[in-house]
């Protein structure tokens, strides 16, 4: 290797792009941040960050939802590659995307060094056709909003053949609660039925019950080891 020159080969960044999903009002939510820097100053991203010469892309996501938005301990799972040529003004980038999903009581977040604002934007209603007309903010930075509508329909793929909902759901729950879930992240009503059916191997019986509330109690379940 001692003869090898690598500087005959034009160099490209990596960066990582993370997606942070919760539910929020029976809505499906993504963490965003406003960008203080150029290029695309004062528009909305998804939080990310260069990857380090001497770092995994797993140390960079750890790295940058913290610097971005002061979260950590997210377990995140690789999404998909983007690397369109001109998918960013400033260089050839190449953007690993990360998805997370994470209870709303658990997300406390903050702006980073590198940004302005953090907050979370409705998904469905940014995706909509019609979202323009609702004065829903629409303005993503790089392909980020190409991004965030590649990760909404990998959730409704994977949340039919995978125990992902669960992330979203305390460790004890009931049925309509979980079922609720399941419905927000399909984008549709299920039959009690069938849903109950279905998720019947995932999950097991507690001997508690749901108090204090106005309608009878109802069972607490939790996700089968």
């Amino acid at each position: 290797m001692k003869d090898y020159d690598s500087s005959i080969y034009e160099k490209m960044s990596v960066a990582v792009d993370l997606l942070v999903f919760t539910i929020e009002n029976n809505r499906l939510k993504c963490l965003v941040v406003e960008r203080e820097e150029e290029p695309f100053a004062g528009m909305v991203a998804l939080p990310g960050v260069f990857v380090g010469i001497d770092e995994t892309l797993e140390e960079a996501t750890i790295r940058g939802i913290k610097e971005e938005t002061g979260l950590e301990g997210i377990y995140f799972e690789q999404l998909y590659t983007f690397g369109a040529v001109k998918r960013d003004p400033r260089m050839r980038i190449i953007s690993v995307s990360y998805m997370a999903l994470v209870p709303f009581e658990k997300l406390k977040f903050k702006a980073g060094a590198r940004s302005t604002d953090a907050f979370l934007i409705d998904v469905d209603e940014l995706l909509a056709e019609d979202s323009d007309k609702k004065g829903i903010r629409n303005d993503f930075a790089f392909d980020h909003k190409d991004i965030l509508t590649y990760a909404r329909q990998r959730l409704k793929n994977k949340v039919i053949y995978s125990k992902v909902a669960f992330h979203l759901v305390p460790k004890e729950f009931t049925l309509p609660e979980l079922q609720k879930v399941y419905e927000i992240l399909l984008g549709r009503r299920l039959y009690k039925a069938n849903f109950r059916k279905k998720i019947g191997p995932y999950i097991e019986e507690t001997d508690k019950m749901t108090s204090g509330e106005a309608h009878r109690p109802s069972r607490l379940y939790r996700i089968q080891d």
